[in-house]
């Protein structure tokens, strides 16, 4: 029987998941929660072979939960639950180890399907997720900048302060100039607004 932790702070939607897993064959709740926060405490209790992750919490977002329990669970799977189709976060929760990603108005169905497509190794997400993904690689495969300098750029681009980055990216100021030193480096550049023209114009970003 195959454990189920769900993390999702809509109380009526968190019950109804728990509902829909304990009434199907093969899986069973290891254990349900409001935030990240509660579930990671019980992270190593509940051993999870999959987490349903909401990405909007109070407190520790999905996309920092995620990362938090890829660290702590290695082999547990987790499936993004959003009511976003296109989004950003979704997006991000992806590149943090997230494996899988479907709307929050799903069916029941789909639902047990898509954690059973997880288990056997597949990646259950929308079309407009998938193509940002692999635009995303695309990028990557090409570039001279890592993948870090790759996330602080696209940030900049996106207008973000260095203490925006900080948050999104769990990394202090002086860590951000320096990648950023890094960045004009490689591209040649001495400021902001070339080194994002540049990294545009290479789809780096």
């Amino acid at each position: 029987m195959h454990r189920i932790v769900i993390i999702e702070d809509n109380l009526q939607l968190n019950e109804a998941f728990a509902t829909i897993v304990n009434f199907s064959e093969n899986f069973r709740v290891a254990g349900k929660y409001l935030n990240c926060e509660d579930a990671i405490k019980n992270i190593f209790k509940d051993k999870p072979d999959v987490v349903l992750m909401d990405l909007e919490l109070p407190g520790m977002n999905g996309v920092e939960g995620t990362k938090q329990i890829r660290k702590l669970m290695p082999k547990s799977l987790i499936l993004i639950v959003s009511v976003y189709e296109n989004s950003e976060m979704v997006f991000n929760a992806l590149c943090a180890g997230a494996s899988g990603y479907i709307t929050k108005n799903t069916t029941s169905k789909i639902l047990i399907e898509s954690i059973q497509e997880l288990l056997d190794g597949g990646a259950p997400m929308s079309i407009s997720i998938a193509r940002m993904v692999v635009s995303s690689f695309q990028k990557a495969a090409n570039s001279i900048l890592s993948d870090r300098e790759t996330e602080v750029i696209t940030l900049l681009a996106q207008g973000k302060s260095y203490k925006s980055i900080g948050e999104t990216l769990n990394i202090s100021r002086n860590t951000i100039k320096f990648h950023i030193k890094n960045i004009y480096e490689k591209l040649e550049v001495n400021n902001r607004e070339d080194a994002i023209s540049l990294a545009s114009e290479k789809k780096y970003i």
